[in-house]
């Protein structure tokens, strides 16, 4: 649904990077829209109407993965783009993104986003070298999927949630995902990620409290990352 309260003009990845003459283009432009934990933005299949960029809230990435399972890409925080698989000759996402908690977004739409790209130099190079930068990131996931071991990729995991979002003041990832979440982030089953962080908590690599995980030995988790089957 829309919501009242909009976007800054200011703080996403579209905004700081265009021009601050092509601001008011992308208030006329934009819609701000707000989706409730658990809510599809943009569904797998569906035609690219446009392009997401987060103002508030989290977002996970995710595509099917067998009949009945996802894979989680990467998750998308405030100020981030999201939709952007579906540009191309394809006119469909290949990817589905949902809210994992109140979230508002902007939007904008396709032939806009266009023209952006077109007038805004900055933003067009930006953007080329994150898709680059996407790609690797891709890239390592699915080498991880073949070749490391699940122990590892979960630790792997919670590594690169810790730097994206950071921790909290007490030491906990500033994220809360469910242990199907984060299952579904590291290409296993919900109880593999429950009896591997519980061995992690009983080893003292990490502490767990409900949702929330705080990571104590950091550099234990680098080397289980490291190590391949």
């Amino acid at each position: 649904m829309k919501n009242k309260k909009d976007c800054d003009l200011c703080s996403c990845f579209f905004c700081k990077l265009c021009l601050p003459e092509w601001l008011p283009a992308i208030k006329a432009n934009k819609q701000t829209i707000q989706f409730k934990k658990g809510e599809l933005i943009f569904k797998e299949g569906e035609e690219v109407k446009g392009i997401y960029f987060v103002f508030t809230g989290t977002v996970k990435v995710h595509k099917k993965w067998g009949k009945e399972k996802e894979l989680i890409i990467r998750f998308a925080k405030n100020g981030d783009i999201i939709g952007h698989r579906g540009l191309g000759e394809d006119t469909s996402y290949p990817v589905s993104g949902t809210a994992i908690e109140p979230t508002t977004v902007c939007f904008v739409d396709l032939d806009f986003f266009k023209t952006t790209l077109k007038v805004n130099n900055e933003f067009a190079i930006r953007l080329l070298m994150f898709y680059a930068d996407e790609l690797q990131r891709s890239e390592r996931k699915m080498n991880n999927l073949a070749h490391m071991q699940v122990k590892g990729r979960i630790a792997d995991a919670l590594v690169t949630l810790k730097n994206k979002f950071g921790a909290t003041g007490d030491g906990a990832i500033n994220i809360l995902l469910s242990r199907q979440d984060l299952a579904s982030y590291c290409g296993t089953t919900y109880e593999t990620v429950f009896r591997i962080l519980n061995e992690f908590n009983e080893k003292k690599i990490i502490t767990v409290n409900n949702k929330s995980i705080a990571i104590l030995n950091e550099a234990e988790l680098k080397d289980l990352s490291r190590e391949t089957n």
